[in-house]
Parts: C-alpha cells; structure tokens; sequence
C-alpha cells in the first residue's frame, strides 16, 4: 500500500518535471524572439492573412471572426492608452499632465498594455480562432454584412473618442515624429586618441 502511494508520487513529479521543462523551453522561446519586433509582426500578419484566407474560401466562420475583430480592436486601445490615465489623475480641468515648459518634469509615455503583450495576445487570439475553423460547431449562421457595419462604427466610434483623449491631454503614444534629444555623451562622434 505504502509502494503505491510512492509510485502515484514519483509519476506526478515525473509529469510536472515535464510540463515545467516544456514551459521553460516555451519561456525560452519567446525569450529568443523579443528583440526581433518586425520579425515577430510579420509572423502575426502572416498568421492572421492566414485566417482570413480560410474564413473566405471557407464562407463561414463569421462571428468568430467578429469576435476576434473585436478583440483585437480592445488590445489596440489598450496599446494606445497611457497606464496611467491623465482623466482619472486630475479630476479638474486644469489641464494636460504632460510638462509644457522646460522646468516641468518629464514624464515618458508608459502604455495600459506593452508591445510584446499585445503581439503574444495578437498571437494567442488568432491561432485560437484559427482552431475554432476547424469544428463546424463555431460555424454559427449569421448575416455577415450587419457584422461588418457594425464593427467599423464601433471602430470609428472607439477611434475617434481616443483621438479625442490624446488630443485633451497632449499625449502621443508613438515615438515617430516625436523630437530626440542627444547628450554630449551620446553625440555619436569617435574621439580618436593617439
């Protein structure tokens, strides 16, 4: 009886060694490509052209789609969104958050969700929802077209109260076009000493 209990042991650490190996190797994967961000968006447009595609020549699949639609455009205004919101820190209108003038303090844009987070959930998303086209079950018959209109309302609508936000409290969630500034440290010139 005693040998039983033993054995029944022995197996689970045998199994959780191996889930626990498994996620390391998983870990050291997305590890390995985090510093490749082209790379990486590439492979999330490759895969989602991919569901797309089957959604098409397969003529189904329509809320599924939709709700990936959905959820990707959730992600999107998380990405775009600051972690901390300016509407909530000041409950007046006074004003931005940001520094104006050049004695203020600089605070840098810090987003609701990072880049890597939101490419591993792009990622996560589409490879379920491209499972989901497997199995007829999640083929529920809709009117695709209403699906349609009604995501880009709901995308124009999303966008433009964003818009609005950064506008109001002066903030740009992009590093494009935005002025950088080098040190004397960082001017990129080789001193050549002989």
């Amino acid at each position: 009886m005693m040998h039983d209990i033993s054995s029944d042991s022995g197996s689970q650490n045998i199994v959780s060694a191996t889930f626990k190996g498994l996620g390391q190797r998983y870990q050291k994967c997305l590890d390995d490509v985090t510093p490749y961000t082209v790379g990486r968006w590439i492979g999330a447009g490759v895969l989602t052209l991919f569901f797309l595609a089957r959604v098409f020549i397969l003529q189904g699949w329509y809320i599924v789609t939709y709700a990936l639609g959905i959820y990707h455009l959730n992600l999107f205004i998380a990405f775009l969104s600051p972690k901390i919101d300016p509407a909530l820190e000041f409950e007046d209108d006074a004003g931005p958050g940001l520094p104006t003038k050049a004695n203020e303090e600089f605070r840098p844009f810090i987003r609701r969700l990072p880049e890597f987070k939101f490419w591993y959930s792009v990622m996560k998303s589409t490879t379920f929802a491209t499972f989901f086209t497997f199995f007829d079950c999640f083929n529920v018959p809709v009117f695709w077209p209403i699906l349609v209109l009604y995501f880009i309302s709901l995308f124009c609508i999303t966008m433009r109260r964003q818009i609005k936000h950064m506008f109001k409290y002066k903030y740009l969630p992009f590093t494009h076009g935005k002025p950088r500034y080098q040190g004397h440290e960082d001017s990129g010139k080789v001193i050549n000493a002989k």
